[in-house]
């Protein structure tokens, strides 16, 4: 959006020549980081296995298709028009209702509470703008992804480390901007006070480890599609109407 492309597809220069069509002389690609990992065997010791899992990283150079000419029709399809405001934010309350989670209103404060797995938001009407609430509730609901029977992201150290506190909250913050871009929600947050010690904290966990945001974007990534994997299949909706 920040360069004027309407389509969010995208393709290295390789997958473009192997369309039929080719980058314009001078376009600039931009970098693509896929984070993963993988379990490898190895041997415990006592003639066994144990199966470890690995994380990596692989960086790619990838093209908008507006920045490539020659391509086959379909992927120059124009965006889709913008939803009526009302619409989006019905579909976003679907959503959180469609993954279970109990959701209380009351005082001012934001929060996942483990031990009764509910989720506190503030009054709706305390909110600038109902796409603010989203992008509150998108962020709480993926501290609540956390749980051994959801994606087991372990936060025994959440409360007495600052560095894994703030850790956590990066990952909340890149899967609320990743949900809310998956429904069509653009909120503007007011600042907050926390936001300040936040941005604090980010910076130290980032300047020690230069993959903290990658695993962080990863980690948000698998929240969100934890969350989209509790939503109605397309066959189950059309069964229902």
């Amino acid at each position: 959006m920040a360069r004027g492309y309407v389509s969010p597809v995208w393709m290295t220069f390789k997958q473009a020549i192997e369309l039929g069509g080719a980058v314009r002389k001078g376009e600039t690609g931009t970098m693509v980081v896929f984070a993963s990992r993988f379990t490898k065997a190895e041997a415990d010791g006592n003639g066994g296995e144990i199966e470890r899992e690995i994380p990596f990283l692989k960086a790619y150079t990838a093209f908008n298709v507006a920045q490539v000419d020659g391509l086959p029709g379909r992927y120059y399809a124009k965006a889709e028009l913008v939803r009526d405001p009302t619409e989006r934010i019905e579909e976003a309350d679907r959503f959180f209702a469609n993954t279970g989670a109990v959701i209380r209103h009351g005082g001012h404060r934001a929060y996942y509470a483990p031990a009764t797995d509910h989720i506190q938001m503030p009054p709706f009407q305390t909110f600038r703008d109902a796409a603010s609430y989203v992008a509150v509730l998108s962020h709480e609901a993926t501290h609540r992804t956390s749980a051994s029977h959801r994606v087991n992201r372990d936060l025994r150290r959440y409360g007495k480390d600052r560095s894994e506190r703030a850790r956590e909250e990066l990952i909340a913050e890149l899967e609320s901007c990743f949900l809310c871009a998956d429904l069509g929600i653009v909120p503007e947050l007011e600042p907050r006070p926390d936001h300040a010690s936040d941005l604090d904290s980010w910076l130290k966990v980032l300047a020690e480890d230069k993959r903290a945001i990658f695993s962080a974007a990863a980690h948000a990534q698998r929240a969100v599609t934890f969350l989209h994997g509790l939503q109605p299949s397309v066959s189950e909706d059309r069964e229902v109407a």
